[in-house]
């Protein structure tokens, strides 16, 4: 009891900067409190890594600030250990310390956790120098010890060096249940999953081919190849991510849906599992959904300025429909959901039917559909209305059935916000006009059309600025967005604090068509969008291609970032 004790007062100000910087909840901290009585064997730190209650990064991150060590980077670590033989490579790595570079009088190293004085005592008495400590992650500096001595195998290798794979049988479903539940196995899908958080991915898709099974991450929108386990591990690996998501893992010939729910590195995740068949396997899809990570605020979001106020004035009116178009993954639901939270009041009953539910929002009634016992958006629509809701949220508008009910909600009284796939806010009264929709009821009920894509943001470390060529300017019409002589734009760098891609996150460019008078005649005429859209324009819209340029500009993302997400150039 009295070595808790020590150990708190050890780690006080680093418990206190965890929680500072919401990585440590006061609930998990009790929680490994209680687990640390009876794993005396483990310190405060490697218990918050091993329970995953934080990341390797927050430890690390927190221990240089209350040390006031420096953090290493990967790239900082050296091929050849400064140490001498007589210090032997098992207690390093028990230890998770790495030597980085010496001279007569001392020794710089990097350790998970510089407040274990007994390894720096060890060290000091073993070499007879003085040791100078650094902060590093325990992950890489076990992957460094091994470039150090040797064993340059990935950790993917040695795990699969474990398993006994041979030739698995895809109708021995008794030993794809016994390999899907063997340790390497779960180890090498927490890997992926571990990294995935790390990067905050937002989908990670598993690709079986015939000579190689593909793990790739989908950051910021843009995929990345990640290590990979062996192709001859991939009905154990899809066995894995099946089995953890609840679905039949003996059923390889249609598709199928399932969540996970768990709890990695500190952070609560709900993740969305689809598996379609393919000619080599199943192709897995996980999307992550970070509760803690959702922003719900329109500035951070990228809605700002002339679309920010239009679009919370169309919010505020009683009734009416408001519709946000975008392809998928353009944030269309996190949109949605800010709406519905600056909506949400003591006074409002908010009801929503979403297929499936994202993210839960307290004080808001939300419906999960289900299909496959007919509670499917209609049913569930045509039941709402008798709750006496005063906002309806639809999570997508997909057919005729549900576009009347969503209409009729709308004229009785009711403010209904869903979403839509199109290119284009004017395209979103076209694809209602081709759902069946009659023009009349769609210039009555429509108020407002927001669309949207996103693009990535520059890191904050190391975006550069550059002034912008007079060729740009002109053919951008680049004046047109500042009054400054100078115009500068801004261009990626790349460093630790973004991977080296440069990019850190992402923010919408958005287009928001309020429905005027003489839009409302447009529609009544049957005119196309193109038509529509320029009435808007003149009406004083910016496109999303100028809401994108003008962000250009600012310096949140890059004039390619713009071209790439955009149809105009």
């Amino acid at each position: 009891m009295e070595a808790i004790i020590e150990q708190e007062d050890k780690y006080s100000e680093f418990i206190a900067i965890l929680q500072q910087k919401d990585s440590l909840s006061a609930a998990d901290l009790i929680k490994a409190r209680r687990m640390q009585k009876s794993a005396m064997s483990d310190s405060m730190p490697q218990l918050l890594i091993k329970l995953g209650l934080c990341s390797e990064i927050d430890i690390a991150e927190s221990f240089a600030q209350s040390c006031k060590a420096k953090r290493v980077e990967v790239s900082e670590y050296p091929v050849e250990s400064p140490f001498s033989e007589q210090i032997p490579l098992r207690f390093l790595k028990h230890n998770h310390v790495i030597g980085l570079e010496s001279d007569e009088n001392a020794i710089a190293i990097a350790v998970m956790d510089p407040q274990d004085t007994e390894i720096i005592e060890a060290l000091k008495l073993a070499t007879g120098k003085d040791i100078t400590v650094q902060v590093g992650l325990q992950t890489e500096i076990d992957t460094a010890l091994d470039i150090q001595y040797g064993d340059d195998k990935s950790d993917t290798d040695k795990l699969t060096d474990n398993l006994d794979i041979g030739e698995i049988g895809l109708d021995d479903l008794e030993h794809l249940k016994d390999l899907a539940s063997e340790a390497p196995v779960i180890k090498m899908v927490n890997s992926f999953l571990q990294k995935a958080i790390e990067m905050q991915a937002s989908d990670i898709h598993v690709e079986p081919f015939e000579q190689v099974l593909k793990i790739r991450l989908r950051v910021d929108g843009v995929l990345q190849d990640i290590e990979a386990p062996p192709v001859s591990s991939t009905a154990a690996v899809i066995s894995r991510i099946k089995i953890m998501a609840k679905l039949n893992i003996a059923e390889r010939r249609l598709p199928q849906d399932g969540r996970i729910k768990l709890q990695m590195l500190g952070k609560e995740l709900d993740l969305r599992v689809s598996s379609i068949p393919t000619m080599y396997g199943e192709s897995v899809v996980i999307r992550l959904l970070d509760k803690e990570n959702i922003v719900l605020d329109f500035s951070t979001l990228g809605l700002t300025g002339r679309n920010s106020q239009q679009f919370i004035d169309v919010l505020s009116r009683p009734h009416g429909i408001i519709l946000i178009t975008g392809p998928t993954g353009s944030g269309k639901s996190t949109t949605l959901y800010t709406a519905l939270k600056q909506l949400n009041t003591s006074e409002r009953k908010i009801i929503t039917v979403e297929d499936p539910v994202e993210y839960q929002l307290e004080g808001i009634n939300q419906i999960q559909a289900k299909p496959q016992i007919g509670l499917t958006f209609e049913s569930a629509l045509r039941s709402i209305v008798r709750q006496d809701p005063d906002v309806i949220m639809i999570g997508e508008m997909r057919d005729l059935e549900t576009a009347k009910i969503a209409v009729q909600s709308a004229l009785t009284g009711h403010l209904v916000l869903s979403t839509l796939h199109t290119n284009d806010a004017a395209g979103g009264i076209n694809r209602l006009l081709d759902m069946g929709l009659e023009e009349y009821l769609i210039s009555s009920t429509v108020n407002g059309i927001l669309a949207q894509r996103l693009v990535r943001q520059l890191c904050p470390e190391c975006k550069e600025s550059y002034p912008a060529p007079d060729a740009v300017i002109t053919e951008m019409k680049l004046r047109k967005f500042t009054d400054n002589d100078q115009i500068n734009l801004y261009k990626t760098v790349g460093c630790s604090a973004c991977g080296g891609i440069g990019y850190k996150g992402r923010q919408a460019i958005v287009e928001f068509l309020p429905m005027s008078e003489n839009i409302r005649k447009q529609i009544m005429s049957h005119e196309e969008s193109a038509a529509i859209q320029e009435q808007a324009i003149k009406e004083g819209m910016l496109t999303m291609y100028e809401d994108g340029i003008l962000k250009a500009i600012q310096g949140i993302t890059t004039l390619e970032e713009v071209l790439r997400v955009t149809t105009e150039s």
